[in-house]
C-alpha cells in the first residue's frame, strides 16, 4: 500500500478528481485537508495561497495511473504528486485498500 500526497487549487477540483479516481478503482479512499496555506517560490516570485492537501490510499501498481489522472484533470501546471510507501499498518485496513482497488 502507498499514500499519494497531492496538493490542488480548491475543494471542488479535489472532489472532482477524487471521484474520478474512485470510479476507476484506482484509490480506496481520499482524505482532504481543505485549509492548507502554502508559501513557495514560483517563476521567481514568492507566492502564498490557500490550497487543498489530499492524501490518497492505494496500491503501488496504481501510482502511474493515479498520477496521469490527476495531471489530466488538475489546473496546476506542475502539481505536487508524491508517493509515500506504507511499511506497516492495520492488516484489516491494508486488506480493505487492496480489495477496493482490485481491477
Amino acid at each position: 500500500m502507498i499514500y499519494v500526497f497531492w496538493t490542488c487549487r480548491d475543494k471542488v477540483e479535489a472532489k472532482k478528481i477524487v471521484h474520478e479516481l474512485l470510479a476507476q478503482r484506482l484509490i480506496a479512499c481520499a482524505s482532504l485537508f481543505p485549509e492548507v496555506e502554502s508559501i513557495y517560490r514560483w517563476e521567481g516570485k514568492i507566492e502564498q495561497n490557500q490550497e487543498v492537501k489530499v492524501v490518497l490510499k492505494t496500491l503501488l501498481q496504481h501510482f502511474d495511473a493515479v498520477q496521469r489522472t490527476i495531471q489530466m484533470h488538475c489546473s496546476y501546471e506542475v502539481p505536487e504528486i508524491l508517493q509515500v510507501d506504507i511499511v506497516q499498518g492495520n492488516p484489516r485496513y491494508l486488506s480493505w485498500v487492496a480489495q477496493e482497488t482490485a481491477l
